[in-house]
């Protein structure tokens, strides 16, 4: 093979792993960005939930649908078994102090997030205040599970069945 040959082929496979890395970098960045990884400045606010299936840290806190913040610690209280989630908040979205916040889905099989319902108070919330109105996560398959077997209709009890229809007596004709 000649030497021109081996350069061009040298050339064309840098070229390609530079392109590589490129992708792979932006990639990163996208990712970084997305999931809220980077430091988020604002305030931060908690929630006492009882069940915070499907949350984790750097799950989306929304409102009106609109990403204000993420999740960015939680945190069991071994006396009462309640989570205590701890919110970091945008600086210039300012929540009033009667909002309540509950665990919600995108959708039947999408991820979880927090969702804020804005109250009407004139006071806002400060840093480290806790929302007095939190709705923690519902067990959905429980919910299919129960109207599946039919445990949640009639005190949990199945209806008879129907009896089936005696057949006529033979000589029972006109």
């Amino acid at each position: 093979m000649s030497t021109r040959v081996m350069q061009q082929n040298n050339i064309a496979e840098t070229i390609i792993g530079a392109i590589v890395v490129a992708v792979a970098v932006g990639f990163l960045v996208f990712t970084y960005n997305r999931t809220g990884s980077g430091s988020l400045s604002g305030y931060e606010v908690n929630a006492r939930l009882p069940k915070v299936d499907g949350l984790s840290i750097g799950t989306d806190v929304r409102l009106a649908g609109i990403k204000i913040g993420s999740v960015s610690d939680m945190t069991l209280d071994p006396k009462t078994y309640l989570v205590t989630v701890h919110m970091n908040v945008r600086e210039d979205i300012k929540i009033p102090a009667d909002s309540s916040v509950m665990v919600t889905s995108s959708g039947f099989l999408g991820s979880q997030y927090l969702s804020i319902t804005p109250g009407g108070d004139d006071r806002k919330m400060a840093a480290g205040e806790f929302f007095e109105s939190a709705q923690g996560s519902i067990d959905v398959m429980g919910l299919v599970n129960r109207f599946a077997t039919g445990a949640g209709s009639s005190g949990g009890q199945q209806p008879a069945a129907p009896k089936p229809l005696a057949p006529p007596a033979l000589g029972d004709g006109p």
